[in-house]
């Protein structure tokens, strides 16, 4: 009967929401074919197949990031990602999938675990990839070589880590925006939706 009442602490919570981070970036950018197919391998996660990429500068990249937005979360100082993919040729911007990140600040000082069970956590996480799946029959056919950007959000009093530099919000004009489901580990909620481009 133990494992039921665990709950979920801010660290397992910041641990959850970027594992989300990881495997939903790796999800849009293997639907979207930023990357060749052949680039991601298939593995189990959340009770579904995903892809994960095997390039190694992507990963070292993935890793990188991740660890940082950890780092972010922990400290309740993160508040969006977003992710950009744009056109190669001529840097505009065709797709902008945003994250906002709400964290409930007294669980820095209230460090009692919340009554939320992993697997609940999950099967909302779960259900947001599936989402983000789907979604791909109705965006825009991405028809040129797309490169992609992450930009994160964070409480202006933050130091900037060195390897980061500052960025706009690289806003889509006319686009269309679809709302996804959102998430919440009872700590850091997370809500989604995707920009795009309209095909004129």
């Amino acid at each position: 009967m133990t494992s039921t009442l665990q709950g979920i602490t801010l660290k397992g919570s910041s641990e959850l929401v970027a594992d989300f981070f990881s495997f939903g970036i790796n999800s849009i950018l293997y639907q979207r074919g930023i990357y060749p197919p052949e680039t991601f391998s298939r593995v189990t996660h959340y009770d579904m197949s995903l892809h994960l990429t095997t390039d190694v500068k992507l990963k070292n990249y993935m890793n990188n990031v991740v660890a940082q937005l950890k780092e972010w979360l922990m400290e309740c100082t993160v508040q969006k990602l977003v992710l950009v993919i744009t056109c190669l040729e001529t840097n505009e911007v065709l797709e902008r999938w945003q994250f906002d990140i709400q964290c409930d600040k007294s669980a820095k000082e209230n460090c009692a675990p919340r009554e939320k069970s992993i697997k609940a956590i999950q099967d909302e996480i779960r259900s947001v990839i599936r989402q983000i799946t789907a979604t791909v029959t109705f965006l825009p056919l991405l028809d040129t070589p797309c490169a992609f950007d992450l930009l994160v959000y964070i409480d202006k009093d933050n130091d900037v880590p060195e390897k980061w530099e500052e960025s706009g919000p690289r806003i889509i004009d006319q686009s269309e925006e679809v709302r996804l489901r959102s998430f919440t580990t009872s700590i850091h909620k997370v809500n989604s939706m995707v920009a795009y481009k309209k095909n004129d």
